[in-house]
Order: structure tokens, then C-alpha cells, then sequence
């Protein structure tokens, strides 16, 4: 990834919150990518990071686990990426 996401063409496939963490599983309709993006609201931090798709499920459930395959750090909270 180079850190730039197609926002125009995202659409949320998944989201869950819990102690002040969204992890959001987005797919890019125009390229068939699809994303996991992680927002910690209790240190203003995130990432994001590119997923194969027979792996998306469980880089959305444990997105710490594939963090350090290439997560790339957030630039904006996923409401305002758009998604």
C-alpha cells in the first residue's frame, strides 16, 4: 500500500468499537482491495493496512496480529476517511 486509500469508491463491510478502539473492514469497489483499518480513540493513534481477501475476517478480528505486515499509520479517523 502507499498509504493513500481510494475513498471514493469504499464501502464498509464490518465495524465493531470497544474500549475506545474501531476497527473498520472496508473494500474498495473500484479495485476489489480490501482494508482494515484500526482507530484508537484513547491515544489518537491508528493504522490501516491491505488484506488478501481469504483473510479479511481474521485481520478484522485480530488486526494487532497482522499490524506489523505492512500497516501503514492512519492519517485520519475512519469518519473522516470517509467510510
Amino acid at each position: 500500500m502507499n498509504g493513500e486509500i481510494d475513498r471514493s469508491s469504499l464501502r464498509e463491510l464490518d465495524r465493531r468499537s470497544g474500549d475506545g478502539v474501531d476497527v473498520t473492514l472496508l473494500w474498495s469497489e473500484r479495485t476489489g482491495a480490501i482494508f482494515v483499518c484500526v482507530d484508537d480513540d484513547r491515544t489518537g493513534t491508528g493504522f490501516h493496512f491491505g488484506v488478501d481477501g481469504a483473510n479479511a475476517l481474521d485481520a478484522f478480528r485480530h488486526p494487532y496480529a497482522y499490524a506489523g505486515h505492512g500497516a501503514e499509520p492512519a492519517t485520519a479517523p475512519v469518519a473522516a476517511r470517509g467510510a
